[in-house]
């Protein structure tokens, strides 16, 4: 897809980091916009910015793992505009800690934004854009935790290498149909997005009653400390991601340098040999255990 000029986007996750970035592409592309983040300050900042740019947006405050909320959002989309050429899935969430600490709410909420989101996003709209039978895209915000499986990570790991394999079938089921739409899965490293504080949005329902374990607290430092060492910001990876889309390209690993560890992933498989440190090649980084 190359032609973006009043076309329609949608784009979940819409606040802040990528999603804040790919709106303000869209709109600098003359594209029409339909925004989504559960942050509703957020939500507005961004939809006051881009309409004061002649942008034409709507905008709706949504938990993405919301089935009904979803549905809504998708039906006022289409009677608004009438179509959608990108859909960007791209609301997310992650908390750490060793995987046998996390509570039944850890992993509701990290898998009902990340993995669900993307579910529901793909559910809601894609049937319809395939009836329109225009061309556009379907981008998925993955992760490198989609290809890799780095310790004190469990359930994004879990809820990301979800999306990369929802987004492989995805792309072989609309190859085998004819369909015009294309699909890209963004995998990208460690990116100071606003996701280390995810937690000022998570639903009361989903708190932890009890406090945080030593290895949960260890992991929000590592985290921390992990995103905002890293050189590219949302803004370059929203760049890269537009094009990917033009360029048609499904992976897009906006680091290189990780290809690395995804390399060693595959080569541990192959060999079927016990699985590598995925931080090998960035110790500067790398999860230790607490104590």
């Amino acid at each position: 897809m190359k032609i973006f000029k009043d076309r329609i986007a949608v784009i979940t996750g819409a606040g802040s980091g990528f999603g804040r970035e790919f709106a303000r592409i869209a709109a600098a592309r003359g594209m029409k916009l339909a925004l989504a983040d559960i942050q509703q300050d957020a939500l507005d900042a961004i939809t006051a910015e881009l309409q004061a740019a002649g942008a034409a947006v709507i905008a709706h405050r949504l938990d993405v793992s919301d089935a009904d909320a979803m549905d809504g959002f998708a039906a006022t989309v289409f009677d608004t505009f009438g179509h959608v050429h990108l859909l960007f899935n791209n609301a997310g969430v992650g908390t750490g800690g060793l995987i046998w600490e996390h509570s039944v709410a850890d992993w509701q909420w990290v898998l009902g934004v990340n993995l669900w989101g993307v579910i529901h996003g793909v559910r809601c709209f894609v049937p319809r854009m395939i009836a329109g039978k225009h061309e556009g895209h379907i981008i998925n915000t993955a992760s490198v935790a989609g290809l890799l499986s780095a310790q004190t990570m469990g359930p994004y790991n879990v809820s990301k290498h979800g999306v990369v394999t929802l987004s492989e079938t995805l792309f072989q089921d609309l190859r085998i149909t004819g369909s015009k739409l294309g699909v890209t899965v963004l995998c990208p490293a460690f990116v100071d997005t606003g996701i280390k504080d995810a937690g000022r949005n998570r639903p009361a329902d989903l708190t932890n009653t009890t406090p945080a374990t030593e290895s949960q607290r260890l992991a929000d430092e590592q985290t921390r400390k992990a995103v905002t060492s890293g050189r590219l910001s949302a803004g370059d990876v929203a760049a890269k991601t537009f094009a990917a889309i033009e360029a048609e390209q499904f992976y897009c690993l906006t680091h290189p340098r990780i290809l690395g560890s995804v390399e060693l992933r595959l080569a541990d498989i192959l060999a079927q040999r016990n699985p590598t440190d995925p931080f090998s090649f960035k110790k500067d980084v790398a999860f230790t255990a607490p104590g």
